[in-house]
């Protein structure tokens, strides 16, 4: 697979959309995405109008259409690579980025009978562990939850812990937090457990954007260990995979923030932002490095990119 695969996803308009009439200004067609600017005063329609290309385009809009995205779809595109990859033994990351209220959390968990990529994902592994299990092959898995809010680390499977957690850096292993919580897990039952205890404890808010707006960036880990024989030798393979849910980005006007909400989105776009000027470096965009970051936001960029 390659090294960074994008892709965008469009969402059903919401209740507060559909009151105020909001007119639906994005056309898809294969791996294209354009946006059609309402408010260009001009004629030329190379202004008003403006395509991307990406390596996926879903349209999830309208769930009639015939070129309608499932979380299903989305999953066979992107997920079952995910198991590949930990199964060849590499690390892999995915991540959801945008405004509140877009859909990520949706895409990355999904609801109970409709359920998203990390709890998709998680139940490929164990079924795909269940079958090499036949072939003499042993599994070990474990798991990690933790939120970044406001700039500091919560352990999610510690419970409402307010207790702050260090970032430390590993000279070989790279960042990561000291005391966090890992769970040995040994079924997808299980991993559910930890999923809905961590989900439960994470920091949400409604603002005039997103009734239940997560204000936090939560990061899942998972920690897959095979061992087995290579050529009558005992070996050991350890893969990484992290799926992360980053609070969304958000405008204060937009929001209607104030107080604590306001504060929250000032930590939210300064970490989101900055990870998206680190993504275009690593397409060549721009070659200057900032070296002066946040600790926690230099986990989340260092966490994906070392996948």
């Amino acid at each position: 697979m390659a090294s960074v695969k994008v892709a965008v996803r469009v969402r059903p308009f919401n209740q507060r959309e559909l009151d105020m009439g909001a007119q639906l200004i994005i056309q898809m067609k294969g791996k294209t995405t354009g946006i059609l600017n309402c408010k260009a005063n001009t004629r030329d329609e190379s202004i008003r109008y403006k395509e991307f290309t990406f390596d996926y385009s879903y349209w999830s809009h309208d769930e009639k259409s015939e070129n309608y995205a499932s979380q299903e779809r989305v999953y066979n595109d992107l997920g079952k690579e995910v198991v590949d990859c930990a199964f060849e033994g590499y690390n892999a990351c995915v991540f959801a980025y945008g405004q509140t209220g877009s859909g990520k959390t949706f895409t990355m968990m999904g609801a109970m009978d409709n359920q998203g990529l990390i709890p998709r994902i998680c139940k490929a592994l164990f079924d795909r562990m269940a079958d090499n299990s036949k072939r003499g092959t042993t599994h070990r898995v474990q798991v990690s939850y933790l939120e970044i809010y406001q700039e500091r680390v919560a352990d999610l499977l510690r419970g409402r812990d307010t207790t702050s957690l260090k970032v430390r850096e590993h000279p070989k292993k790279g960042p990561y937090v000291q005391g966090l919580t890992t769970c040995l897990v040994a079924n997808y039952s299980h991993i559910q457990e930890c999923m809905e205890r961590g989900n439960a404890n994470r920091t949400t808010a409604a603002t005039n954007m997103n009734d239940v707006s997560s204000r936090s960036h939560a990061i899942f880990t998972i920690t897959f260990v095979q061992a087995g024989y290579c050529d009558g030798v005992p070996s050991e393979t350890v893969s990484k995979i992290h799926l992360v849910d980053l609070a969304g980005s958000e405008r204060a006007d937009s929001t209607g923030a104030t107080g604590q909400r306001l504060k929250e989105g000032a930590h939210i776009n300064k970490i989101v932002g900055n990870i998206g000027l680190r993504n275009i470096g690593l397409s060549g965009a721009v070659q200057r490095t900032e070296r002066r970051k946040e600790r926690k936001e230099n986990f989340l960029y260092r966490t994906e990119t070392r996948c």
